[in-house]
């Protein structure tokens, strides 16, 4: 007789396979998010007003993603705490933003970026060392 591992125990979960749903199944084979790619550490937040039960559509991940995202979190914690691919997570995430559920905070960019003359002058000061 085999014990039974401790902690919760799922019906999608396989011991010889490990997880039964391959992440491909979760987005449908698609690679890509349907909105513009989410940078590793763009922030996102649920929507004030969002109610994953109005899409019954929607995978368990997605209604997980949008509970993780009561507060803001960015899209690298999001991955590692569904232990899922950060493309997948990326697509999930582009399902959400379609629907209206989570909104996305890019970082800003870098509003001053180094001359290249500076940089030269500084990897010759370097090498004068």
């Amino acid at each position: 007789m085999r014990a039974e591992s401790p902690g919760p125990q799922h019906e999608w979960l396989d011991d010889d396979a490990g997880p039964v749903v391959r992440p491909y199944t979760l987005t449908g084979g698609r690679v890509r998010s349907s909105a513009d790619g989410f940078d590793v550490v763009a922030y996102v937040l649920a929507e004030p007003a969002a109610d994953p039960d109005a899409h019954p559509e929607l995978h368990p991940e997605h209604r997980r993603l949008v509970s993780l995202a009561a507060r803001p979190v960015p899209v690298a914690e999001l991955a590692a705490e569904l232990d899922l691919a950060l493309g997948v997570v990326r697509v999930l995430l582009g399902d959400l933003l379609a629907k209206g559920l989570i909104a996305v905070h890019q970082p800003t960019a870098a509003a001053y970026l180094p001359d290249d003359d500076i940089l030269k002058a500084v990897v010759s000061g370097l090498r004068a060392l």
